[in-house]
């Protein structure tokens, strides 16, 4: 599938209308096309930004009877037209408030859900033919010098074989229209990607998802973003992420 094709079905992509097969391919292009996936990334942030009208929310009727029930009781006197207005002008803040809160959380919710859903196709893409692996080794000090100059950031990698998780390599791969780091590792017969990227804002604890029938354990420290994802069972992988995080922390 050439570039010039991506770009009439990446609009459908955005919009889920591609079948299966179709998004298949389309994503299998963009793991290996920075420039397509910069498209497709820079289609969804204008779609989020045409879409955020549409998120307006008008304050419940409700609102103004809790407002009122919390004020303190006065004389029975016929409101001054001073009074009404300050009322007025309280109601519209708390409204305007109350409007921005939902706008951010229905953003940060429709995100969360789209990030994880390029953690999954990612994940089943490099279980398809030779993506698996750019780097073999499961030698933490082969792994972790292989990312230096190919991202902005430097991924932590850890041995956890002791612990029965397996290093195998890594490799670079792309969620959100952004390059990421893949670490692989093994339990069993069962490949786990543990993604790393930068990520803004506070640490966010970690959280078990599931997607497709796979597992994602996901969580924030400093400035990076983690999604381990498997079909091994959520209680291994959360003792995955729980092992890899305490041996980061130790310096491991």
């Amino acid at each position: 599938m050439t570039c010039e094709d991506i770009r009439i079905l990446v609009h459908a992509l955005v919009d889920g209308e591609l079948d299966a097969g179709h998004s298949r391919e389309v994503e299998a292009h963009l793991a290996k096309c920075p420039g397509c996936a910069v498209q497709l990334r820079d289609y969804r942030v204008m779609r989020q930004a045409l879409s955020g009208p549409m998120l307006r929310h008008q304050a419940p009727a409700a609102l103004r009877a809790r407002i009122e029930g919390a004020l303190p009781v006065r004389n029975a006197v016929a409101p001054s037209r001073r009074s009404l207005l300050k009322g007025l002008a309280m109601g519209s803040v708390l409204s305007g408030a109350l409007a921005a809160s939902l706008v951010v959380l229905v953003v940060r919710k429709e995100e969360d859900q789209r990030i994880l859903g390029d953690v999954v196709s990612a994940h089943l893409r490099s279980l398809q033919g030779d993506h698996l692996i750019d780097v073999q080794s499961s030698d933490q000090h082969t792994v972790k010098p292989w990312f230096n100059g190919r991202l902005d950031v430097a991924p932590p990698v850890i041995d956890l074989t002791a612990q029965g998780f397996t290093l195998i390599g890594g490799r670079l791969d792309y969620i959100d229209g952004r390059p990421v780091a893949a670490v692989v590792y093994k339990r069993r017969a069962h490949v786990i990607n543990l993604f790393v990227a930068q990520v803004m804002g506070p640490e966010r604890r970690a959280t078990i998802e599931q997607v497709q029938g796979f597992n994602i354990w996901r969580w924030t420290r400093s400035d990076l973003g983690f999604w381990a994802v498997s079909d091994i069972n959520a209680e291994e992988l959360q003792e995955f992420g729980e092992k890899f995080e305490t041996a980061v922390r130790s310096g491991a």
